[in-house]
């Protein structure tokens, strides 16, 4: 396999789980039916309504396109934790800001190899895609409580994550389950993915060998 089809592969790659985490992280459906799933408006003492502002204000503070401080309507906020959503809204805003480059690459690239009918590099794709599914199901899957305090640790160097829900409610609104649900989305977006690159290499060699014959 030639080099350009093993970089056509990785910007693919990189493409889909970018895509996968940006998707999630404004598919605010998920969160919506989770309220009602671990019954917030019950457990914390605030309405539905409430919780879905709080929650949208959060959602937009994250988009690459937002310009400002975090604001919650109705929910005070330390400055540690708004220390920690400045954090998180980095990581996010650099997944947002490199999917539109690695689609734009991934897209021009691969249309050229497939005009040359090489399409390998989707086979490449749909194995490395499957990869990081294989890992972190493991991982969930034997220990999500630990996965959770994981990943924390590995991408911010302080405990500001760890909320006192006195100074920061917001993280009654947020229970480790939905995080759960939100980790299984992107986990299940990405092996579609894999398959459907799996499914295009095997037709287009398909393809290919009638052509030959």
């Amino acid at each position: 396999m030639k080099i350009k089809q093993i970089f056509t592969a990785l910007a693919l790659t990189l493409c889909i789980l970018s895509a996968a985490v940006v998707f999630t992280l404004n598919f605010r459906p998920l969160y919506y039916m989770d309220i009602q799933h671990f019954s917030l408006p019950e457990n914390t003492g605030y309405s539905e309504e409430e919780i879905r502002k709080n929650y949208d204000a959060l959602i937009d503070y994250n988009s690459v396109f937002y310009r400002g401080e975090l604001e919650f309507p109705t929910l005070a906020m330390s400055e540690e934790g708004r220390i920690h959503f400045v954090e998180v809204k980095r990581i996010f805003v650099f997944i947002q800001a490199v999917l539109l480059p690695l689609s734009f690459i991934g897209s021009i690239l691969g249309i050229f190899s497939l005009k040359k009918q090489k399409p390998a590099y989707l086979k490449l794709t749909s194995v490395l895609t499957l990869a990081l599914p294989a890992v972190l199901g493991a991982l969930i899957a034997l220990n999500w409580d630990r996965f959770f305090v994981l990943f924390h640790k590995l991408f911010f160097n302080n405990d500001y994550w760890i909320f006192d829900a006195e100074t920061d409610p917001v993280i009654l609104l947020l229970p480790d389950g939905f995080f759960m649900h939100c980790a299984l989305m992107i986990l299940a977006l990405v092996v579609i993915s894999s398959a459907v690159c799996l499914l295009i290499h095997h037709k287009l060699n398909r393809r290919s060998s009638s052509d030959v014959h």
